[in-house]
């Protein structure tokens, strides 16, 4: 874990382009909406942070807090969104690291429980969360699984 660097994007704003490219890359959602939420997060109009692993210039893994991660449960906020690993460098704890890292931000803001939504079952609750309820995502057929980390 050493050769990684685990940041937010207020620690390197510059990366905010490259950021809301790889975040693009990975989910399919546009660059634009990612740059509309860093911007938010870098102007502290919101504390829905940005989390970044990098492995020197790269990016190998990330995520991000939204206030909804488009499910009908408006409720349930915020949201972790957009957890992702890079291939190559999955089950070396990066996911977990950031996890963690993004969860004891919004704790030291006061911002409590998070919420999150998934099909993966198994992965999430060895870093604290627990299964909460069934969701109906937007441009899904079937459910999802929402988790709580309080």
């Amino acid at each position: 874990m050493e050769r990684f660097a685990f940041i937010t994007l207020r620690d390197d704003p510059s990366r905010k382009d490259m950021a809301a490219e790889w975040f693009h890359s990975k989910w399919g959602v546009p660059k634009e909406a990612y740059l509309e939420c860093m911007e938010r997060y870098l102007k502290k109009e919101t504390e829905y942070g940005w989390y970044l692993c990098m492995d020197g210039d790269k990016i190998v893994g990330g995520t991000g807090v939204i206030e909804n991660d488009f499910h009908d449960r408006k409720d349930l906020y915020p949201n972790v969104c957009a957890v992702y690993t890079e291939q190559e460098y999955r089950c070396k704890g990066i996911a977990g690291h950031l996890l963690d890292m993004t969860v004891n931000d919004l704790k030291a803001k006061g911002i409590t429980p998070v919420y999150l939504v998934t099909d993966h079952t198994g992965f999430y609750e060895r870093y604290g969360w627990e299964f909460f309820c069934m969701v109906k995502a937007q441009g899904e057929e079937g459910l999802s699984r929402m988790y709580i980390h309080r």
